[in-house]
C-alpha cells in the first residue's frame, strides 16, 4: 500500500509526496506537529498540515532569509530570529565571524526539540555557545528588547494561527525599535502567485517604516507555487549599494553566492507590479 502526504495549499491546488515513514506526530499547545520521511524530499517537518522544511531543499530558504541581510550589514554582531524553531537560520547566521550573539525566539519549544532529534543537520547549531534559545512569544520578545540587534529575521509560518501577528504593521514597527541605529530586518513574505494581496500590504507597511525597503525572491520547490519571497527593511544600508568585493561567501552554501546578492532584487515584471 502506498501512503502519500498532501498539503492543500489553496482550495484548488496542493502538492503531494510519497511517504516511507511517519517518524513523529503530536499536538503541541500551539499546533499539530509531524515529522515524516518522504522519498523525494527526505525528512519533512510539517506544522498544521503545512511543509516547513525538508532535508533536500531547506538550504534555499535558510540561506536566502539570512545572507542578504547579514552581507548587507557591515559588521553584524547581534542577530535575532523570530520563529525558525528548526534552527536553519541560526545555523547560517553563525557562519559570520563577527557574530557574538544569536537569539532564537520561538513560541513552540516542541518544534525546537523535535528538530534537534530528527533534523540535526539543520538544528545542530542551536547548542552553540553564541546562541540564546528563548521559548517565548516573538512579538513580546521584540517589545521587551529595544535597540538590541543588528539583524532581525522573521522566520514565521504562514499567516494563520499564532503567526498572524507576525505580518502586522505594528510588529514591523516593533522590529524597527528593536534594531540598532543601522539595523536590518528580513521577513519571509509568501508566494507572489498565491499571496499577492499580502505581499502588497506587507511591502507598503515596511516601506512606511524603513528608509530602505527591498523585495526579492527564491525558488523553493516544496513551498506553495515554488516561488517564494522575502522583504527587507533597512535603516541605513542598501543591499544594492554594497561593495561586492567585500561580500562574504559563507562556507557550505548551495544557493547563495556573491554574484547572486544584487541580482535577486531584479524580480519578474508581474512580481514588481505587486510593489507599486
Amino acid at each position: 500500500m502506498e501512503l502519500w502526504y498532501t498539503e492543500k495549499q489553496t482550495e484548488n491546488y496542493g502538492i503531494t509526496a510519497k511517504i516511507t515513514n511517519t517518524l513523529h506526530t503530536e499536538t503541541t499547545p500551539f499546533q499539530e506537529l509531524a515529522m515524516i520521511e518522504t522519498l523525494q524530499w527526505g525528512k519533512m517537518l510539517v506544522l498544521d498540515g503545512m511543509v516547513m522544511t525538508t532535508d533536500k531543499d531547506e538550504f534555499v530558504y535558510h540561506e536566502m532569509i539570512t545572507h542578504l541581510a547579514m552581507n548587507t550589514h557591515p559588521n553584524p554582531k547581534t542577530a535575532l530570529v523570530v520563529g525558525g524553531g528548526d534552527g536553519g537560520a541560526i545555523r547560517e547566521i553563525l557562519k559570520y565571524p563577527s557574530i557574538e550573539k544569536a537569539v532564537l525566539a520561538e513560541i513552540d519549544g516542541r518544534v525546537i526539540e523535535v528538530s534537534k532529534q530528527y533534523l540535526p543537520e539543520i538544528a545542530g547549531k542551536l547548542d552553540d555557545p553564541r546562541v540564546d534559545v528563548q521559548v517565548v512569544d516573538g512579538i513580546q520578545y521584540i517589545h521587551d528588547n529595544k535597540d538590541s540587534f543588528d539583524v532581525i529575521l522573521v522566520d514565521s509560518t504562514e499567516p494563520v494561527g499564532p503567526a498572524v501577528g507576525l505580518f502586522a504593521k505594528d510588529f514591523y514597527q516593533g522590529i524597527y525599535e528593536a534594531l540598532k541605529e543601522d539595523g536590518i530586518m528580513v521577513a519571509q513574505t509568501e508566494s507572489p502567485f498565491l499571496n499577492a494581496d499580502l505581499i502588497t500590504r506587507v511591502y507598503k507597511d515596511i516601506a512606511a517604516i524603513y528608509p530602505i525597503t527591498r523585495y526579492y525572491t527564491a525558488a523553493i520547490p516544496t513551498y506553495p507555487s515554488g516561488l517564494w519571497s522575502f522583504t527587507m527593511g533597512s535603516k541605513k544600508h542598501d543591499p544594492l549599494q554594497v561593495d561586492e568585493s567585500k561580500l562574504i561567501e559563507p562556507e557550505g552554501t548551495k544557493y547563495y553566492h556573491k554574484g547572486l546578492h544584487k541580482s535577486v532584487f531584479n524580480v519578474p515584471k508581474f512580481v514588481g507590479e505587486l510593489l507599486k
